[in-house]
């Protein structure tokens, strides 16, 4: 005997059954939208990157989406919030050692550790994405970690009998140096980190050694 589709008896008990789809939590849905806005804000930054596209990756609707986080702003705040938080996070856990320059190769290795193994979530910090407060920028980050440093440097300076008033000049000077060969390290990938390190350290390191305690121009502009 066949059913109305042709099939047998036989047939019928022996059909692979259909598995059912498995639906996700809450949790797990706002976890997958983040991740996918992560990759997506990423590869093409915010303006590029569209609500649709992030619920289509998803295979949800676009009110899913806006449920979760309002709009593609509130998206894009929580990723770059969570990359914020993993970065500082990751260099302070960096700094234990004693002496400043150790602590200032932590801090290189933290950073250069982080562009390669969370290139996604350096991408979207270094894009500087114009819709957040300056508190959500890369900018912002490379402030925090410089504030960081500037400790290190005020000690380094009272022991040296330098004004350590200019901790905080030079600290963002370093961390700035840091961030920029870190972007440029993040495309060319050679030489190996710890090499990248060492020569950011030796230069920084070494010219901070034998600071002058007033420096002045060699070469001023005439009028």
């Amino acid at each position: 005997m066949t059913d109305p589709d042709g099939a047998t008896g036989r047939q019928r008990r022996t059909r692979p059954a259909t598995t059912p789809r498995v639906r996700m939590s809450a949790a797990q849905r706002r976890e997958q939208l983040i991740a996918i806005g992560r990759q997506l804000f990423a590869e093409r930054g915010f303006d590029a990157t569209s609500v649709e596209e992030v619920a289509a990756r998803a295979k949800v609707s676009k009110p899913v989406v806006y449920e979760h986080f309002g709009g593609k702003e509130g998206l894009y705040a929580v990723v770059v919030d969570r990359e914020v938080r993993a970065l500082l996070d990751r260099i302070a856990a960096a700094l234990t050692a004693g002496h400043p320059r150790e602590l200032l190769e932590q801090a290189a290795l933290a950073l250069l550790g982080y562009i390669e193994e969370e290139p996604h979530g350096f991408r979207v910090l270094a894009r500087e994405s114009p819709v957040l407060s300056p508190a959500g920028t890369f900018s912002s980050v490379m402030n925090d970690v410089a504030h960081q440093v500037e400790h290190i440097l005020g000690a380094e300076f009272k022991a040296r009998g330098l004004d350590p008033k200019l901790a905080e000049l030079y600290s963002q000077a370093l961390v700035g140096m840091v961030a920029l060969v870190g972007q440029w390290w993040r495309e060319a990938r050679k030489p190996k980190k710890e090499t990248v390190a060492a020569h950011l350290v030796n230069l920084a390191w070494n010219g901070l050694s034998h600071l002058e305690a007033k420096p002045t121009l060699l070469t001023r502009k005439t009028r």
